[in-house]
């Protein structure tokens, strides 16, 4: 058992005293710094090596006084001697330590005075002997009592993910694979764990087991490392009497982590220098939150490339568990932290919550919520000691514990990962509880653990995890996979879970987890929150999803609208997310969090509701329609040929097919998809579908693309494109406007204010990755091209990643147009809008992604927008708009009273009480 710092102080003084009269750095440096260890309990012998030689950077060698590899090196010089020389002279040994082996602390000494460098904080503290248990805190790192700042991605997690990698890959070699494996690799990261934290005690005893009992060649390690495991899960009162010594001075950890019996694993010399390479990290800086994760990707060859592109980052996990829980937690404590009566129901309180993270991989959640519980309550106990209510028993007081936490996890690994990973963040809250109040407090051997399911979620009984009646909150982030993506299984899941309802396979796997946690909710108290992609809330997810979610009475309470969700990893692919907590009640409280950009900051807002769109606006959902709600033009995808290719011509190709097939040229037409109307560059398009028979006998060339499309059809594996070989000159989709129309670009860049929008003409081919409008007017472009429709296709269409979708169904046959407009407010509609067209025409070079790029939009451009926003508001009955939320709430208004004939209903469950 570590010593007390009361023990620790009383040891300084001692030492102190032993040690005033001392100033010969030669005579006595090596037994001052022995006895400067014995003052925390530790033997110097254990963790550090005197004399040390090393290449300094001038080519020549050097000998440090003491180096404890990775922690600390120590300087000694005569009384009197100039300390700046001695912390010159110590970092110029550097260059002579590997990576692995540089320390975060420097201390120069001269046995009267100490000066202590942390490198890491960039601090420096100087004092006297006599003062040294004044100080003693400064060298916490000793015990391994430390509290560190972890940062997410701090090389020691990514440089032990990485050793831990090669362990793995070493024993998966020789065969030793599996759960075996997995439990043995779990049980070493606990270990090394421990060895510099202070569960295991004096620090490094581990690290020197293996080095000093264990053969270099490797071959009795195994054996070794399998009794070792036993002892570890054995009582002090139950092992044998006559125990090799340095077995004995391990503690009984229990917790069922070494409960198992596996398979010997075998070692060679590299195996075993490979474990020592482990251990000689700093393992008290790593995190639990974020190693986990970092650990179970060494098991992915493919996840190892990019190494530390795979946790969920600290920053996006408060993000839920903030608005969640911790807030009003918080807020609650700041209210009654003064008064004395309320203070122990409050903590008791917090010992009574219970999480679920049904999804819960590695644990990153549960353990960061269980980190910041613990942060709480240790506030909780500084105002219970200002109030002279506490217990200096600091096992007595500490209350909260892991057994709060459940989780359901498909992959084994992970789950076993999440379980230590909490006890881990337990241990480590309990150190920083030990340094407040000045014992030591570790909870060895481990009496409780969190209840961590290896199972399906999809399909296990969540109530056979953990009563409903038991949980106060559901959290996590389930995984992301899209509807396109599923696997068999997963299809399967969602089957199960989506039975009889219509159109559920358009829905993302996240979408069974909403519809399970929603059934395990029902009529009670439990607040969930889940991270998402945002396709569950745009385009047509939503109407299939939350018309089952309303029909079990939930309501939303707070929301995160689109952001990118990642690590800030190098190469990590950005995924769009939202989050969305609800309950089966309804709150008084709603918040909304929006972004102005994606990468960027939320603001708060207060909401009246949030609806499936997350936006301010009643809980309606949009159809997928197959006609527009007011009386304007239908609109349609363009032309599809499905031809392989063999009808679509770069401008440069098809100067070089006229050049052997002249009479084809009055048969070619300007091509237009997505990209070409917004970049304007060309492509065209050879259209045979009118043309007379013996006009193609007459071009050989062209027959060919026509007999090479035939082909590709016939090939297809699709009945219907099978079909359509009868007719190869002919489009899958056919639509040619006789007439200018509108063109809507399908996809567009988020970053721009408006979608480009405009004209062609007939002699123009539109492809199908464009949306067009037969008989579209100046007035509908203007409507389309205002701020005020672009709010509306903000908030409910698809997202390509985070770009815009525009679709039909969806976006355009719902929208409410300005339906009571006069005939004066349409016409200053047009004149508007058809400013922004002769704006564009001032820059006839510019494509429309450069006219608008906010970055280059030109102003002339910009003030023909505001113009038109101006016009369009005034036809809705409107003069301002204070947001883009305000213009979607009023249309979500709008959007009603245009349907409500058509019994578009809300489907929420009657005689459900509000709460909080």
């Amino acid at each position: 058992m570590a010593l007390s710092w009361n023990e620790v102080r009383d040891r300084a003084v001692q030492f102190s005293r032993e040690w005033s009269d001392e100033s010969s750095e030669d005579a006595e440096a090596k037994s001052f710094l022995d006895g400067f260890f014995n003052v925390f309990g530790v033997i110097r012998r254990r963790v550090a090596v005197f004399e040390k030689n090393v290449r300094k950077g001038d080519g020549k060698d050097g000998f440090i006084d003491l180096l404890w590899k990775g922690r600390i090196l120590v300087e000694m010089k005569s009384r009197g001697k100039d300390l700046d020389r001695a912390h010159k002279q110590a970092t110029e040994y550097f260059p002579g330590l590997k990576e692995a082996d540089l320390p975060r602390y420097i201390l120069v000494c001269d046995f009267e005075r100490f000066r202590l460098y942390d490198l890491e904080s960039d601090t420096v503290e100087e004092f006297k002997l006599n003062a040294l248990h004044k100080h003693i805190r400064l060298f916490a790192f000793i015990l391994g009592f430390e509290a560190h700042t972890y940062k997410e991605q701090d090389p020691v997690n990514i440089q032990a993910a990485e050793l831990m990698g090669k362990l793995h890959d070493e024993l998966l070699t020789i065969g030793y694979s599996g759960h075996d494996l997995e439990v043995f690799l779990v049980r070493i990261l606990f270990c090394f764990f421990a060895d510099d934290t202070g569960i295991f005690t004096p620090v490094g005893i581990f690290q020197e087991y293996i080095k000093n009992r264990t053969a270099e060649d490797g071959s009795d390690l195994g054996a070794k490392l399998h009794e070792f495991f036993q002892i570890l899960d054995q009582p002090e009162s139950l092992r044998l009497t006559i125990l090799d010594e340095d077995l004995k001075q391990f503690p009984y950890v229990n917790g069922k982590l070494f409960e198992e019996r596996l398979r010997t694993a075998h070692f060679n010399a590299t195996m075993r220098t490979q474990l020592l390479n482990c251990g000689m990290l700093d393992w008290s800086k790593i995190s639990p939150a974020i190693f986990g994760a970092l650990f179970q990707s060494i098991m992915d060859d493919k996840a190892r490339r990019n190494i530390g592109a795979h946790y969920t980052s600290e920053k996006n996990i408060l993000k839920l568990i903030r608005p969640l829980f911790l807030d009003e937690l918080w807020d609650e404590f700041n209210k009654l932290k003064r008064n004395q009566k309320k203070l122990p129901e409050f903590h008791g309180k917090l010992r009574s919550l219970k999480f679920l993270d049904p999804a819960c991989g590695c644990g990153n959640f549960l353990v960061i919520t269980y980190r910041e519980l613990r942060l709480l309550e240790l506030e909780v106990l500084r105002a219970l000691r200002e109030s002279n209510q506490l217990n200096l028993d600091i096992r007595e007081v500490i209350k909260l514990d892991v057994d709060q936490f459940y989780g359901i996890e498909i992959e084994e690994f992970p789950a076993q990962i999440a379980q230590v990973a909490l006890w881990l963040m337990d241990h480590q809250m309990n150190t920083l509880a030990g340094q407040e109040f000045g014992q030591w407090f570790a909870r060895i051997p481990l009496q409780t653990s969190s209840k961590i399911v290896n199972d399906n979620a999809m399909r296990v009984d969540w109530s056979s995890v953990v009563a409903p009646k038991e949980l106060n909150y559901i959290l996590g982030n389930p995984p992301f996979v899209g509807s396109k993506f599923l696997n068999e299984r997963q299809k399967q899941d969602l089957s199960l879970v989506f039975t009889g309802i219509d159109g559920s396979g358009v829905l993302d796997y996240v979408a069974g987890w909403y519809i399970r946690a929603a059934h395990f909710i029902e009529d009670s108290q439990i607040i969930c929150a889940f991270v998402s992609t945002n396709s569950i809330a745009q385009g047509e997810q939503p109407g299939v999803l939350w018309p089952e979610l309303f029909k079990l009475g939930i309501k939303i309470h707070f929301a995160h609208r689109t952001f990118v969700w990642s690590n800030e990893a190098k190469g990590m692919a950005a995924v769009h997310c939202v989050i969305v907590g609800f309950a089966a009640f309804d709150s008084r409280h709603k918040t909304i969090f929006d972004y102005d950009d994606v990468k960027g900051e939320p603001v708060a807002i207060a909401a009246k509701n949030i609806n499936p769109y997350l936006v301010d606006a009643s809980d309606v959902v949009l159809k997928n329609r197959s006609k527009p709600i007011c009386n304007v033009p239908e609109i349609g995808i363009g032309n599809k040929p499905i031809d392989g290719g063999n009808y679509l011509f770069t401008t440069e190709e098809k100067k070089q097919f006229l050049q052997i097939e002249p009479r084809a040229k009055k048969y070619f037409k300007r091509w237009i998809g997505s990209d070409e109307f917004l970049n304007s560059y060309e492509r065209w398009c050879l259209w045979l579908g009118g043309t007379p028979p013996e006009e193609l006998r007459k071009m050989p060339e062209a027959k060919k693309r026509v007999a090479a499309v035939r082909k590709f059809r016939l090939e297809s594996k699709s009945k219907p494109t099978q079909k359509l070989a009868e007719t190869p000159t002919r489009f899958h989709v056919e639509n040619m406007p006789k007439d200018n129309y509108i063109v809507i670009p399908e996809v567009s860049s988020e970053r721009r204010k408006f979608i480009p929008i405009g004209f062609l003409e007939p002699n123009t081919f539109s492809s199908n990755l464009v949306k067009i409008m037969r008989g579209g007017t100046v007035f509908h472009f203007g409507v389309l091209s205002s701020t005020m429709h672009m709010a509306w296709v903000r908030a409910v269409c698809g997202r390509l990643k985070s770009d815009y979708r525009y679709s039909g169904g969806i976006v355009y046959n719902n929208f409410p147009w300005p339906v009571d407009a006069t005939d004066r407010q349409k016409r200053a509609i047009e004149e508007a809008a058809q400013k922004v067209l002769d704006a564009r025409e001032q820059f006839p070079d510019s494509s429309l992604a450069d006219l608008y790029d906010p970055l280059t939009m030109p102003p002339v451009l910009v003030k023909a927008h505001q113009a038109l926003d101006k016009a369009v508001d005034a036809a809705y009955g409107k003069r301002t708009f204070a947001s883009d939320a305000e213009r979607v709430a009023f249309l979500f208004e709008e959007y009603q009273k245009l349907v409500s004939p058509l019994m578009v209903g809300v489907h929420n469950k009657s005689k459900r009480k509000e709460s909080r």
